[in-house]
């Protein structure tokens, strides 16, 4: 098949949540025989320069390169439209020409769409069967901030969170077939009642690179790792911070925190100031702080989706303590798998209890690794992304797709 694959992030090298997605799916459509060509932003010239690397993963691509300042007056125009302002933010006059180019120049078997920002740029194809990934749904994001900002960010979040619930629901109806990251996210899209066949498939996580190693962990580390300048982050680590980490230090004084991610704010440096506490800023490689702590911590209130970090630790045999919410969009059972809490005395029970006991810690460690291989591997996820696609395709011919 000849695949156009548009996603809102140039899915190139996957070092975040919103390029490994798209990375595996272009990268196992293209082992799979498929011409896949590729259309996306990248926001700096370096960003563009290293996106180059997924010349060996695709048929080709195209990327356009947008500037930031340009593209928040992009959001701010909206502000008084319908339009969400996120579809301003990932908008870019050249990416669409050169869509549009592709769309007129040659025949497709399939448009595969990832991000429902830039849906906007096939949203009016009609002869080519179309699938949306939605991955999380973005609206409900936007809406829960709502509830952590103070007046009037508070009020300008719901309002981003109900236009793009509003787009949402359009675009899903311009599509044949729209999908999601977890059940959870899925079981939002059906409610949405489009009628348009929807389905969803997990994010994997690669467990020959996410591995164990035969090296002691340090039994006085806990880790954090995630992106520092993510809202979510944020929030979930300056309460940890402040509610949780205060009485462990009480119970281990030698207890330690990393804070392992890339452009924390001032906020997040200030943590450092903490008894114990270390921020490392932006680290080549995250896979030697997770692996020589003795769990990882992922107290996240807002959680989509799935977090990747929780999938990563796991399959290097770290055990992880995690929010309830965040437990939602990973395949594994609290207490046989990880560990969930929700409230600080919940959380420094579940954080005592591996530290107190190396042999909780190992059963852990060997019952996440196992799960992550299971249910979690990329192979597993892409055989459900294959049975997606054909059912699009089929649903396509018959016409039972589209329904605008």
């Amino acid at each position: 098949m000849k695949v156009l694959y548009v996603c809102h992030r140039f899915p190139f090298p996957p070092k975040r949540g919103g390029k490994i997605r798209p990375f595996n799916m272009i990268r196992h459509l293209s082992a799979s025989g498929h011409q896949v060509t590729v259309c996306s932003l990248a926001r700096s010239p370096e960003e563009a320069e290293e996106g180059q690397g997924i010349a060996p993963h695709c048929a080709r691509f195209e990327v356009a390169q947008v500037a930031d300042p340009l593209q928040t007056l992009r959001m701010v125009a909206r502000l008084p439209l319908r339009t969400p302002s996120s579809m301003g933010f990932f908008y870019s006059p050249s990416l669409r020409q050169r869509v549009r180019r592709l769309l007129n120049a040659e025949k497709w078997d399939l448009i595969f769409v990832h991000c429902s920002s830039v849906a906007q740029y096939v949203e009016d194809v009609r002869d080519v069967p179309k699938i949306l990934d939605f991955g999380d749904m973005d609206s409900q994001k936007w809406l829960e901030y709502a509830n952590y900002k103070p007046f009037p960010l508070s009020l300008g979040y719901r309002l981003e969170g109900n236009k793009m619930l509003a787009a949402e629901k359009r675009l899903a109806r311009l599509f044949d077939l729209c999908t999601a990251t977890t059940r959870a996210e899925w079981q939002t899209l059906e409610g949405y009642g489009t009628g348009v066949a929807s389905d969803w498939f997990p994010n994997g996580v690669d467990g020959d690179f996410f591995c164990p190693v035969d090296e002691p962990y340090d039994p006085q580390t806990l880790s954090f790792i995630g992106r520092m300048d993510y809202y979510p982050n944020q929030e979930c680590m300056k309460r940890f911070c402040a509610q949780i980490w205060p009485a462990l230090k009480a119970r281990r004084p030698l207890l330690k925190l990393l804070i392992v991610g890339a452009d924390p704010s001032p906020e997040m440096r200030q943590l450092a100031q903490l008894p114990g506490v270390t921020v490392t800023g932006s680290v080549a490689d995250v896979r030697p702080f997770i692996r020589q702590s003795a769990l990882m911590v992922a107290p996240l209130n807002i959680a989509r989706g799935t977090q990747n970090k929780i999938l990563e630790a796991m399959a290097m045999g770290v055990p992880v303590v995690t929010s309830r919410v965040a437990a939602g969009g990973v395949d594994a059972e609290s207490v046989k798998h990880f560990l969930v809490a929700d409230t600080p005395e919940e959380y420094s029970a579940a954080i005592l209890r591996i530290l107190d006991d190396p042999g909780e810690r190992q059963r852990l460690a060997l019952a996440g690794r196992q799960r992550m291989l299971s249910n979690h591997a990329w192979p597993h996820s892409m055989a459900r992304l294959d049975r997606i696609i054909d059912r699009c395709i089929t649903n396509f011919r018959e016409g039972k797709g589209t329904i605008a």
